[in-house]
């Protein structure tokens, strides 16, 4: 005889990979949802408040927070961007030379400034004066400044510029020869405004870390109308014994960085 035959009980039903993506988006919403009722109801606001956002210690910082310390911010800013972006493509094109040497110097300035914290260079800048007697940077503490920002940047705005010089078609450059073109006149009329073109998000990213490297300038030792935001933030933190300034200063980076962070995306998705 035949043995019955047996049906097998049904299993526990299995979660779909998108049910399982809704659980644990939903755990996460929950929990980000319980911290922030922890700190509505727990954080003492009134002290911080006090502390952080008094109105009439915030009145003080106007209107030099944008006649000095901004200005100086945007100065240091520009000129430390305009030196690492022409020092920066020299060593780019250094970097993917043919002559050896100067491939070597390149990479040896390139992963030395990219190695080294930013604030031992500007450290290094007010001791220039100690190790080589006579010499000034031109333009006083403008000139410093843009220094230590320019020296760390065209390590980094380099590299940018190599992915770009390479990312441009070898076919251009050989088609720009076939035409009679040197060398030299190619890279110059054909390869690098292509580059360019294809560098500019990353390099409005550039900019934007400099700007906030700016703040370093403070380690020169700047004092009155050659204050950037944060050291102005922070001398007047210090003067009212309130972090108010401090926020202010904050703000305002946030003023500058947040349309230019918005416009290297919508440079990058384009």
């Amino acid at each position: 005889m035949s043995s019955p035959t047996t049906v097998d009980e049904p299993g526990p039903a299995r979660l779909s990979p998108r049910k399982k993506q809704r659980i644990v988006r939903a755990v996460q919403y929950t929990v980000l949802a319980g911290l922030v009722v922890f700190v509505i109801l727990y954080a003492d606001w009134s002290s911080l408040a006090q502390n952080f956002a008094k109105p009439d210690v915030a009145g003080k910082a106007v209107p030099d927070l944008f006649t000095i310390a901004l200005k100086n911010t945007i100065i240091y800013t520009i000129g430390g961007f305009i030196l690492s972006f022409v020092f920066g493509l020299i060593l780019a094109l250094m970097r993917i030379s043919k002559v050896a040497p100067y491939r070597w110097l390149a990479i040896f300035y390139i992963e030395v400034f990219r190695g080294v914290p930013a604030l031992l260079v500007f450290l290094l800048i007010t001791f220039l004066p100690l190790a080589l007697p006579g010499f000034e940077v031109p333009f006083g503490t403008y000139g410093q400044a843009i220094l230590g920002l320019g020296l760390v940047g065209s390590a980094y705005q380099a590299e940018i510029f190599r992915a770009g010089l390479q990312a441009v078609p070898k076919g251009q450059t050989e088609a720009a020869r076939s035409l009679g073109m040197s060398a030299s006149r190619a890279q110059f009329t054909v390869v690098i405004p292509q580059a360019i073109r294809i560098v500019i998000p990353p390099t409005t990213n550039m900019f934007v870390a400099l700007l906030k490297d700016s703040s370093l300038v403070l380690f020169l030792g700047v004092s009155g109308e050659y204050v950037e935001l944060t050291k102005f933030g922070n001398d007047l933190a210090s003067q009212y014994a309130n972090a108010t300034p401090i926020m202010v200063a904050g703000l305002t980076y946030l003023i500058v960085t947040i349309p230019l962070s918005y416009l290297a995306r919508r440079l990058e998705k384009r």
